[in-house]
Order: C-alpha cells, then structure tokens, then sequence
C-alpha cells in the first residue's frame, strides 16, 4: 500500500519523487504509515492527503474534529482492534457502521471489523492525527493518558517503589498493581502492555524510542507487528514504570541492565525477562514474555519427522556423550532442550542444567542460574556438576572452548551432556568446535548427534485457503517437476482469529545429522563441512530446506515462510 500510495501522489505531483525517496526512509527508521512520514516532513498536509484519498477512492471523507461520537458507538470495537488498524466509529444507522480510517483500501481491516461487529461497514477518510486523538482520547489506556499528555513530565515524579517491591512477589496479580495506580497513567499503559502482550501470544513485548517519536511492537509467531504509538513524552516516565518493576538502577541510562518481572495475567503466573539497553533517543526496552503454560514438552507435537525424531530420541536415551542443539536466537533450541529433559526426568536419574538466564522452572531437575559478576560461569559451574555425580547435564549455551572442552569431556567420562550452540546448520557444527580450539579426536569421540533447527509460522486453520503458485517459482525453491504436480498450496486470507495475519502457531523444521561410525572417521581427517553434509545425506539427513518443502506440500505453511527461515541447499 505505501509504494502504491507513494506513486498516485508522484503521479498526481503532490509530492515529488525525491520527497517520497525520503518519507520511505524515514519511515524504515521510526515505522508507521507513510501518510504519516509524509505529513511529519512537511511534503503534504494531513487535510490535502485526506482529501486526495478521498477522491482517489472514491470514499467521503469526514472532519472527525467536528464530529459528535456516541460512547455506545466506540464501545463496538474493542479498543485492541482500534490501535491496531487506526480506526474510529463515527455512527450507526441500523445494521450500518461507519467507520473513519486513514487508509480505506485496507480490506482485513474492514473484513474484522464486520466480523466483530456484525454489522455492515462503511470507510470514511479522515487525517491520521485526527484518528490519533480520537484513539487516545476515547479507547482504554490512551483515555487515561490525558493527564500526562497536558503537563509535562506527568510521570516522572510517580510514586510507585511500593509496586515494584510487590511485583517481586510470587503471587503479584496485575489487578493489584492497576488498582495500586489509579492515578497513574503510566502504570496503566504498561500493565495494558503487558497484558495485551500475553493474551496476543506474543513472544517478546519491544519499547522503542527514536527523536519524535515511540513504538511498541509485538513479536507473534516469530515476526514483529506495530500496535501503539504512545506519546514521545512518556518515554522517561515510561522506562522508569519497567525498571521499578524489574527492579532495575532508575537512575543508570548509560549502560545495558537486565530484570525480571513476576505477574498473573488470566489466573496464570508470566515471567518477564527485561533488558534495557541505551540507544541515541532513549533506552530501548524489550520484555520476553515467558508463560510456561504455553510450553510445549512432547515431543511428537514439535514437528519433527518420524525418522528425524526417532535418531534424536535414541540420541538422549544414550547413557553418555553430547547432543548438540543449533539455530538462531528465537528458533526453539530452549523448548527442544526442555522437551527431551521433560521425557528423560524420573525419580532414578540425577539431572542438573546451568542456564542464562532459567526461563523456565521443571519440577524434579536442579537448576543453576550463571551470575557472571561472581565468577559464576557456565564453566565453573560444570566443574561442580561433575563433582555432584549427575546422570544428565544441561548446559544452555556453549559460548567459549573452555565450556565445550568441559562439557565434551563430561561426555567422555559418563555423562549425558545436552547443549546449544549458534551455527548455521548441523555439519558446519563440527568444524565450529574444532576452530574453538577442540582436538578432533574430543569432538569425533563424544558427539552422539547435532541438530540444527528454524521455526515457521503454520497457516490458520479458520482462513486456509487453497492458492495457484508459479511451478517455476517452486521449482527454484527446491521442488523438483515431478513433485510439485498435482499438490494443492494454501494460504491465511486473515481472519478475526489470527489477527489478519494468516497465520496462527508456528511449527518447527529440523536437521537431524547423527554422529554415524563414518562421519566419526570424517571428523578424525578433518573433512570439510561439505564432504560430512554430503555423507550425512547419503545416510538419510533431511536438511532444513527439505523438511520445509515437505511442511509447504503438507499444507502446514507458505512458500513466503520457507524462503524466510531457509537457504537453498
């Protein structure tokens, strides 16, 4: 929509070429709709881009300043669904809602909106910063902000130590910390958030500050969505609500800190892990969301092939030797590590882990948490496992030879040794631990199986529909003629319970390479990356690309989704 909006203005020489060139910068800078960026810069005014809409689509356009809005009327949309596409009731007539909006093509807006309300709607144009106000004025938190928008530095003098001691309890429910800040805006917005956050599914919760503006993104299913443009003047008071309740250093705004946060949403208790780094307009403020609830322990609903899952299993069922997880941050390595200690823990078999940080407690498995500033490293620490006669260790991440060298020497000496690492996929591992400084033999000896890993997004059942792709464009993803004829590829049109997305739930992809007696040999006459891939494959490896062809033809996820979390082989 943005380069479409950008061309009808250059081609109606409201703006000029150079002056979209950039408004499109600016706005991969601080996000939001190019309307915006275009009005923020001064290339158009928000009255003449409202009207040029109107005429180009043939859609009114209403001066929302003026305009009378029944509460009964802006109670039809909830206000989530309002910030998220920037819209505003103006009236009902009947069975026929109109509804303002800075871009009246937007048709998963408008097709969410009848869903919700069942009622027939009816866009109107209106300036983006008239809807602004509207949302702030009338929906849910931005209401309460009023007061913090009228006098400077609202928020700054807010007196909330007395919540951030109480959200370090174990129980803390969020209601107690609304009501506990009535007269407090911020407080209000963040506990929104946090809220919002958790019934939206999202992963991590982002607070960014850039010169004039703030963002707050949502990451669902992997990708990062926009849903608030808080005021800029809240970013201080805003940061500081987050570092109380984390109970981080307010005064610190030089240097990156990281907290928790313990809260109940729904009846169910969510972990916050917090990091707050400075940036050149602010610190930046990201809040992982951690609801183990949502922790997917079997198994068998990860996504793995049955041959795949079955080489992992009969690798952490070994009684020794090292099995080694590898993928980018946010590819699921933790749930898988947690998913094969759930199905190993029992009464009879001793399991220790040493994590930074522990994201999630599991009952019956003694968890150690790095505190570096003590010299309490993931080095040290396994040093003492093996002074503890574990069965089982869990080491979160190998970071440096001297963790691989000791975790592959538990390996060695009895112990089953699970762990991460941060490779592009399962036989580049190898080499990797041998360039930290690991003696061939180490690694040939003690790895029992590697496994790289991505996640895509699974399309929502509810909007599945069946859609025609080029066979050349399948062909260049790895299908070869005679397997793509005949399948049927789907999409999400969007509906009300993916958000519009397309997409609910992801599901993983997975490159199971065992530790066969041949690649053994390969890794003793340091063969290269490619030669071991190409034996891993002749002995059955499905790589990422693969078991991502076989999800796209199963009619799991898109041909969009494979090319995102995959490279050609």
């Amino acid at each position: 929509m943005a380069e479409r909006l950008g061309a009808l203005l250059v081609k109606a020489e409201l703006i000029t070429q150079q002056q979209l060139e950039e408004a499109l910068k600016a706005q991969d800078t601080v996000g939001g709709r190019l309307g915006s960026s275009l009005v923020r810069m001064g290339f158009i005014s928000a009255e003449r881009l409202a009207g040029f809409l109107s005429e180009q689509f043939h859609v009114p356009a209403v001066e929302l300043s003026a305009a009378t809005l029944d509460e009964s009327v802006i109670g039809l949309i909830p206000p989530e669904v309002a910030q998220r596409y920037e819209v505003v009731p103006v009236k009902r007539v009947g069975r026929l809602l109109t509804v303002a909006m800075g871009n009246p093509t937007d048709l998963f807006a408008l097709e969410d909106i009848k869903f919700l309300t069942g009622l027939e709607v009816q866009p109107v144009v209106a300036t983006e910063t008239a809807i602004q106000e509207i949302l702030n004025k009338h929906y849910g938190v931005g209401k309460d902000l009023a007061p913090v928008r009228e006098e400077e530095g609202g928020g700054e003098d807010i007196e909330v130590l007395e919540a951030g001691e109480m959200a370090e309890r174990e129980e803390e429910d969020l209601s107690e910390l609304i009501a506990l800040g009535q007269e407090t805006p911020v407080v209000k917005l963040v506990n929104f958030l946090i809220t919002d956050g958790v019934r939206s599914g999202a992963s991590d919760i982002h607070i960014e500050p850039y010169e004039k503006v703030m963002r707050v993104r949502f990451r669902i299913d992997g990708v990062l969505h926009e849903v608030m443009s808080p005021p800029h003047r809240l970013r201080a008071p805003l940061t500081s609500r987050v570092k109380i309740m984390s109970n981080l250093d307010i005064a610190e705004r030089r240097v990156p800190q990281d907290g928790r946060i313990r809260v109940r949403v729904d009846e169910k208790l969510i972990d916050l892990r917090v990091s707050v780094i400075p940036t050149l307009y602010g610190e930046k403020i990201v809040m992982r969301i951690l609801d183990k609830s949502g922790l997917m322990l079997d198994m068998t609903e990860l996504g793995f092939e049955e041959a795949a899952l079955k080489n992992f299993l009969k690798a952490i069922e070994s009684p020794y030797g090292i099995v080694l997880v590898t993928g980018p941050t946010g590819s699921g390595k933790t749930t898988t590590l947690y998913s094969a200690l759930s199905r190993l823990n029992s009464p009879d078999k001793h399991i220790l882990t040493v994590e930074d940080p522990i994201e999630y407690n599991l009952r019956g498995i003694n968890q150690v948490q790095v505190n570096e500033d003590i010299g309490l490293t993931f080095a040290s620490v396994l040093r003492s496992f093996l002074r503890q006669a574990p069965n089982i260790i869990m080491v979160g991440e190998i970071r440096d030879a001297e963790t691989a060298e000791i975790a592959i020497r538990a390996a060695l000496t009895g112990h089953l040794v699970l762990s991460t690492i941060h490779t592009n996929d399962a036989p580049s591992t190898v080499n990797r631990l041998i360039d930290m400084g690991i003696d061939s033999f180490l690694v040939a000896a003690s790895l029992n199986l590697i496994q790289a890993q991505r996640l895509v997004r699974r399309i929502c059942s509810n909007c599945k529909e069946e859609i025609v792709v080029e066979p050349k464009l399948l062909e260049d993803i790895g299908l070869k003629p005679q397997e793509h004829l005949g399948i049927k590829l789907y999409k999400g049109r969007g509906c009300g319970e993916c958000g519009n997305k397309g997409y609910r739930g992801r599901i993983g992809l997975y490159e199971v390479m065992p530790i066969s007696p041949t690649i053994k040999s390969m890794i003793l006459e340091r063969k290269s990356t490619a030669a071991i891939a190409q034996e891993a494959r002749e002995e059955g490896m499905i790589g990422l690309r693969e078991d991502a062809l076989r999800k796209l033809t199963a009619g799991i996820t898109t041909v969009e989704e494979v090319l995102r979390e995959t490279a050609a082989f």
